[in-house]
């Protein structure tokens, strides 16, 4: 981490989220185009879970339906085995991008900071000013963290190596209070 000191709450705080077990994940791809031999995101996201010593216990590839997205989620959201939802895809500006309209009314809370932290992030790392048309978000549910990032492979990396995975277990920590 860059910039000022980390106030020692909050170190303490990260330090026994880190002691926590593995987070278990339900990755969601959502895509109308994407098939599974075609998508890249979930693969990634797969990957970059099991690297950093996280379970991945559901993966799911959706067309950008409402109603489909958010009874999917739901249903992780009542699984006793599952700490975080995560998904690709559907959070653009096109007719068909309905990620944020179908997991927005499922949060308790949402996250600001992760939206914002991943449009500046992205302006700065990879698109520019092409950023302000992501509606990336993230929230808490149920005790639980869902998080909805754009669909590229690169969005997914720099969603979950610069910000997610350094606060995983610090976030679901927080959750399960």
């Amino acid at each position: 981490m860059t910039g000022s000191p980390v106030p020692e709450g909050t170190r303490t705080h990260r330090n026994e989220g880190d002691t926590r077990p593995p987070v278990r994940c339900a990755i969601v791809t959502v895509s109308d185009s994407r098939t599974a031999a075609t998508d890249v995101s979930g693969p990634l996201m797969l990957r970059l879970l099991t690297e950093a010593g996280h379970a991945v216990v559901d993966q799911a590839l959706l067309r950008n339906e409402e109603a489909t997205v958010r009874a999917h989620v739901a249903a992780q959201l009542a699984r006793a085995d599952v700490d975080a939802v995560l998904l690709s895809g559907g959070t653009g500006l096109g007719s068909r991008d309905r990620t944020v309209e179908a997991v927005r009314p499922l949060l308790e809370k949402e996250l600001p900071g992760f939206g914002e932290l991943f449009r500046v992030l992205s302006f700065q790392d990879q698109v520019g000013t092409a950023a302000i048309l992501s509606r990336a978000l993230a929230g808490g549910a149920k005790g639980k963290l869902v998080v909805s990032m754009p669909g590229s492979a690169a969005a997914v990396e720099l969603a979950l190596t610069r910000i997610l995975l350094p606060e995983l277990r610090h976030a679901i920590r927080e959750l399960s209070r």
